[in-house]
């Protein structure tokens, strides 16, 4: 049975691990938002692997309803608390899980 721990860690093999300032892993789970984990390059390396291993057909994901991300530089809270307005998608580990369960590529 697929599970979506199955998918989250297909994800970790294939991402690069993220660290923060003091060097601390920041760990992927299945809502991370992964325009903001990962570079783009990255994100479609694991999107194909993750297309590979499961044997579901991405071809209708449209990356463009997703990319670019709007990422805050990081001293942005210092100066404003408004959120940042995001003009895509956010695309999460969720997302691949559920699609991955039911067969296809569910969104968009």
């Amino acid at each position: 049975m697929l599970t979506d721990e199955k998918v989250l860690n297909c994800f970790r093999r294939e991402l690069p691990v993220v660290k923060s300032l003091l060097m601390k892993s920041i760990p992927l789970d299945a809502d991370t938002i992964l325009q903001e984990y990962a570079e783009a390059e990255d994100l479609a390396l694991a999107i194909d692997k993750f297309s590979e291993e499961f044997d579901i057909d991405v071809s209708s994901l449209n990356i463009e309803n997703y990319l670019p991300w709007n990422i805050p530089w990081f001293f942005r809270s210092w100066f404003t608390q408004k959120p940042v307005t995001q003009s895509r998608k956010p695309l999460t580990v969720r997302m691949f899980a559920e699609s991955a369960r039911s067969g296809r590529w569910l969104y968009d």
